[in-house]
């Protein structure tokens, strides 16, 4: 009935190739992704099984999920006037709640725009303005920054708990198209305006009919816990969707450090964990990795595991963590390898359900053991919404990630670099030109420069160089101040941990920015 988000998709011709290469892939025309992620596990396995925990001892069934969907999915359509197709933004940390909202959408046929709560507002306008959301569910203690927002109806946990609780929690799901959009993904680290990811509902399945069921294999006895937000589809992918496909449960955390995150999984039994890497070189330097002896599986994400953190984890638990990249263009893991398949120090292989190649600076494709770009076919492939952009990530069919790789002789998959001005910190994805954007906003500072510095428990960290107008001083202070400004002005994960003061900025003779010779400050500083 809204045709906003089907409107918005690329031209056809500017899609990638679409391929579904196996079995599980192949779909009817009709397809409701939360019908399959909740009202089929609650009669395959029943309603009492655990589906969701928390910390704090709180637990859900399948069938007390269920119900408080079906609850919200009213609430949406007749209370707030929900109508096929309208997109609903959630901002939330990861809790029981936001996964019942997330699914009530999709079974109202609305469109769910999943944005992290540590956004501030200047960085959630652009993304109201891309997606055009009618209503907002969000955690009562993340109003403030949605508040203002145009157009917006806010309903806060609140309030929806107290409308849920007055239905009755039985709504038959809106008859959705497999190729309707169920999702539209912000990507996490764009410069400029944000780039917003369309996904179907065909595609919210394919991740598990790839990764999840390949891959990852979780069974009905799995606590599954990752420290990535579900508007990291990442995070969604491991919490939401492939717990509840095999009838597993999830431990949902809303923020732990590496240390808390051992005692979680100690305590809570976790037999399954995903964070990045930094998180896992955290805890063998404090020694804690003991606490992590109940885990089965273990895999990383975010960025590229070192081989030295992989060994180590293997030496000490037993554990062969499954490495992986994705992208949010294409909603989840892509290359990746489990068990007897992983080789050390490589990324992978392609997973069943996709294939890639490795792309030179003309499209070619080139052979074993030369460096070039990353391209992926697959099920699931970009879709900017409304975006020339989509021009750049999409060619040849081939969805080009700005990974640097090379495949060796065995198929293999091994990481080099970003291609572009992203830097990969703690497995955020953080865009350096917004970074600059936000340090520039300080009064003090004329001009601004960041690139990622090597960091053996990040991976790499922001680091600022600043040009301060005269008469400021560049000190501790300052650099202090500058992050805090920068920490009020953008998500507080982004800001520069390190802030280097400088007379000028390295430019060339037509007045370009020459960020490679900062660069090459920072990495002469690294030792070999």
């Amino acid at each position: 009935m809204d045709s906003f988000a089907r409107d918005h998709l690329p031209p056809a011709a500017l899609w990638p190739a679409i391929e579904f290469t196996t079995p599980e892939l192949d779909y009817p025309a009709r397809l409701n992704a939360a019908t399959e992620l909740i009202d089929v596990p609650v009669a395959r396995f029943g309603p009492d099984r655990p589906a969701l925990r928390t910390p704090a001892g709180e637990t859900w069934t399948y069938g007390e999920l269920l119900t408080r969907t079906d609850q919200v999915a009213q609430v949406l359509t007749e209370e707030l006037g929900l109508v096929p197709g309208q997109r609903v933004l959630l901002r939330s940390p990861n809790n029981p709640w936001t996964v019942a909202a997330w699914l009530g959408v999709l079974k109202a046929g609305g469109v769910v725009v999943t944005t992290m709560a540590a956004l501030r507002a200047r960085e959630l306008a652009p993304i109201v303005e891309r997606t055009r959301p009618s209503i907002a569910l969000v955690d009562q203690r993340f109003t403030e920054d949605v508040r203002d927002l145009p157009s917006l109806t806010v309903v806060n946990y609140d309030d929806l708990r107290v409308l849920a609780a007055t239905r009755p929690g039985q709504f038959t799901a809106v008859d959705t198209a497999a190729d309707d959009v169920a999702l539209l993904a912000p990507t996490s680290g764009s410069t400029g305006t944000p780039k917003i990811t369309a996904h179907f509902h065909r595609d919210v399945l394919s991740i598990d009919n790839t990764f999840g069921r390949h891959m990852l294999r979780l069974t009905g006895d799995d606590l599954v816990a990752c420290t990535a937000p579900f508007a990291f589809t990442f995070g969604l992918g491991m919490l939401v969707v492939f717990p509840l496909r095999a009838g597993a449960c999830a431990l949902l955390t809303e923020a732990a450090t590496p240390a808390q995150l051992a005692d979680l999984v100690e305590q809570h039994g976790v037999t399954v964990l995903a964070t990045a890497p930094t998180a896992y070189k955290a805890i063998l330097r404090d020694g804690i990795e003991a606490k992590l002896g109940g885990l089965r599986t273990a895999v990383s994400a975010g960025e590229h595991i070192p081989q030295e953190t992989w060994q180590r984890l293997h030496d000490r638990l037993g554990l062969r963590v499954i490495d992986g990249i994705g992208a949010t263009e294409l909603l989840h893991i892509f290359i990746s390898a489990a068990g007897d398949d992983i080789r050390p120090g490589s990324t992978g292989k392609p997973v069943p359900g996709y294939r890639a190649t490795v792309l030179g600076p003309d499209g070619e494709e080139l052979g074993p053991g030369e460096p070039g770009l990353l391209g992926v076919i697959g099920p699931v492939g970009c879709r900017y919404l409304d975006d020339e952009r989509q021009k750049d990530y999409v060619v040849g069919g081939w969805n080009v990630t700005g990974d640097v790789f090379h495949r060796d002789e065995d198929g293999y998959f091994h990481y080099h670099a970003r291609s572009d001005h992203m830097i990969v910190s703690s497995g955020y994805n953080i865009g350096g030109p917004e970074v600059e954007e936000a340090i520039d906003t300080h009064p003090d500072v004329l001009e601004s420069a960041v690139v990622a510095k090597p960091d053996d428990e990040r991976g790499s960290v922001v680091c600022a160089f600043v040009v301060l107008r005269d008469g400021a001083l560049g000190d501790e202070a300052k650099a202090r101040e500058i992050q805090d400004h920068v920490k009020r002005t953008i998500a507080p994960y982004k800001y520069p941990r390190e802030v280097r003061f400088r007379t000028s900025l390295p430019r060339n003779a037509s007045g370009k920015l020459q960020r490679f010779t900062l660069r090459k400050i920072v990495e002469d500083e690294v030792p070999a």
